[in-house]
């Protein structure tokens, strides 16, 4: 199209009838896209800086060295539920990430497409789920008749993780080259050997920006803990997955129901550094996306 038409056009499209309107509507739609943005963000901020304002006085290291303080008695800290709390995650991660990432590569390479969509759909409505009605599914199943501990609690979260990491797997898989696919079978290799050997490694990084965004999700669930590893004495830290064990979400739970000023402090404290673990797993779940993401368009 030569450059006259292209002006001719470009009048006639400006000074039609409904060009004000559509300028008009175009305008207002980003203006209101830009305030959506900025309120999404601005609601970030400011539950992140009440949270600081309010926890990083009392956040200090005899907070996380030390164990909670007689009942009572004021100081303390929450070492024994920061320690609880990495072994509830790291259990967690360990069931749910290999089974999450063994049904991303089923739904994305072997399942006919009706199997596929039919084990997503299942995986989205877990999603979905509150996770209090798993915290009663568990607490039914292992925890009646039983005892509280830290299996059943670490069950409960990894049914919270499971299909984030599935669907977030099967998303990064389904962004694999299908000719880098073809190639290999044309060379005669197995479809499990390609899979392996291929698109596992290439893919690597976005299955585990889907694990990290797992243990971010799981990392201040309470629901799931409360019936399943919740009740618990002032032992100090413990190992034993057997018994509840002590964890962060609870603890603050706890500390916020409890009268005294200097509880409610310490549950901020603890607010704040859950806060903070989590926006340094997701600043790693995001560096690991673009990378994965760098590695598949190449």
């Amino acid at each position: 199209m030569s450059d006259v038409m292209q002006t001719k056009l470009r009048t006639e499209l400006t000074h039609s009838p409904g060009a004000r309107r559509r300028r008009v509507t175009g305008r207002a739609m980003e203006v209101g896209w830009f305030v959506a943005a900025w309120c999404a963000i601005a609601v970030l901020g400011v539950v992140v800086g009440s949270v600081f304002v309010k926890g990083v006085g009392a956040l200090n290291v005899d907070l996380l060295v030390k164990n909670p303080a007689p009942f009572g008695q004021a100081g303390g800290g929450i070492a024994d539920s920061i320690v609880g709390t990495i072994i509830l995650v790291a259990l967690a991660t360990v069931i749910a990430v290999p089974i999450g990432i063994l049904t991303a590569v089923y739904t994305s390479e072997f399942a006919p497409p009706a199997v596929a969509g039919v084990i997503r759909f299942c995986l989205d409505i877990l999603n979905g789920l509150p996770t209090i009605v798993v915290g009663i599914f568990v607490f039914a199943l292992l925890v009646v008749g039983h005892t509280q501990s830290g299996y059943a609690g670490a069950i409960a979260l990894a049914i919270v993780m499971l299909p984030l990491v599935a669907r977030s797997g099967h998303e990064v898989l389904s962004l694999f080259p299908g000719s880098l696919r073809e190639a290999a079978l044309a060379l005669g290799l197995k479809r499990w050997r390609i899979v392996l050997r291929i698109v596992l490694p290439t893919a690597a990084g976005g299955l585990v920006t889907g694990a990290v965004l797992g243990v971010a999700r799981i990392a201040g669930e309470t629901a799931p803990l409360l019936f399943t590893s919740s009740i618990f004495s002032n032992l100090g830290i413990t190992t034993k997955i057997s018994q509840a064990l002590p964890n962060i979400p609870v603890t603050i739970f706890t500390l916020s129901e409890s009268p005294s000023p200097a509880d409610h402090r310490q549950a901020w404290a603890a607010a704040l550094l859950l806060i903070l673990g989590v926006l340094l797993l997701s600043v790693v779940a995001r560096a690991f996306y673009d990378r994965s993401r760098r590695r598949l368009h190449r």
